[in-house]
């Protein structure tokens, strides 16, 4: 049986340098690691909490036959810079930019699960003339109550403990209780696969600053703003989501001005990893409607 490594334990380049699937770009002097895959116009997928690039590991190949796939691991989680920093949707949002402006990507769709989600949606308020759509995947931003497990863990020192221990119960715990809803989708290389990054050191204090910093729901004002954008967006949720109800989404779309709500059965909160066929059908279905993009999206 292998030995255990344990939680936030590695270095980071040399983690990196063993699993990274990507390549690095300096982002005005912290480091970004991204996926890219693909030929056509720019796609960018930008992961939730908990997760780093990994979660779009069943989509990424489906998509990346009619786009050019960008898939960045946001700053304090997969392979991408750990310090200390103001975690929140406006530091994601200037990562996204300056990642674009440091591939020459002038355009591109945006794609966000929860976090991500939430991120795609500051960013298209501040920067609209760079977003052709949004599709948004259990975003986070409508007011919703921190899960009783999020509350929990943000509680001083209760994080640090129950992470470091020596154990995949805690994270196979929160998985179940917060992200997944069909027990099938947790086998053993998928837990290993999300989990990796986590061995690195300082995720439990990127992870945890970011729970405490609350700011998941709290875009009600740009929310309310992108409401008077015409930016296509289609939102996608599952149905049996535990992090951010279903509901949440119905009131979403209703202020988003000609979007499209399509609920997902029998799916959770990371449901592009729980129906990934259903999720790739819909998501190729909305970019694909019209090829309003011109070109890869590199700027000279």
């Amino acid at each position: 049986m292998p030995k255990f490594v344990p939680w936030n334990s590695q270095p980071l380049d040399a983690w990196a340098e063993r699993y990274a699937a990507g390549a690095f770009i300096d982002l005005a002097g912290r480091s970004t690691h991204y996926i890219e895959k693909g030929e056509g116009p720019p796609l960018i997928l930008l992961h939730g909490f908990f997760y780093d690039s990994y979660l779009w590991a069943q989509n990424v190949d489906t998509l990346a036959r009619e786009f050019k796939v960008y898939v960045p691991d946001l700053w304090g989680f997969g392979y991408s810079t750990r310090e200390p920093m103001d975690y929140g949707y406006a530091l994601y949002a200037e990562q996204v930019r300056l990642f674009m402006d440091g591939l020459g990507i002038e355009r591109a769709v945006l794609a966000g699960q929860s976090m991500g989600g939430g991120t795609a949606v500051k960013f298209c308020v501040a920067h609209r003339a760079r977003v052709e759509k949004l599709l948004l995947v259990a975003p986070a931003g409508m007011p919703n109550p921190m899960p009783w497990v999020g509350k929990f863990f943000a509680l001083p020192g209760v994080g640090e403990y129950f992470l470091s221990r020596s154990t995949d119960a805690v994270r196979k715990s929160n998985l179940k209780r917060v992200f997944l809803h069909r027990r099938e989708t947790l086998t053993p290389a998928y837990f290993e696969n999300v989990t990796r990054h986590h061995k690195i050191k300082g995720t439990t204090e990127s992870s945890l600053a970011v729970l405490r910093n609350d700011f998941f729901d709290k875009l009600g004002e740009e929310i309310d703003m992108l409401g008077t954008m015409d930016v296509p967006s289609l939102i996608v949720w599952g149905r049996e989501d535990k992090a951010i109800p279903v509901d949440r989404g119905k009131r979403m779309q209703r202020v988003l001005t000609g979007s499209r709500l399509e609920i997902v059965d029998g799916a959770g909160h990371a449901l592009n990893s729980e129906c990934p066929g259903q999720f790739n059908r819909l998501a190729l279905g909305f970019l694909g409607a019209d090829r309003c993009l011109a070109g890869p999206g590199r700027g000279l």
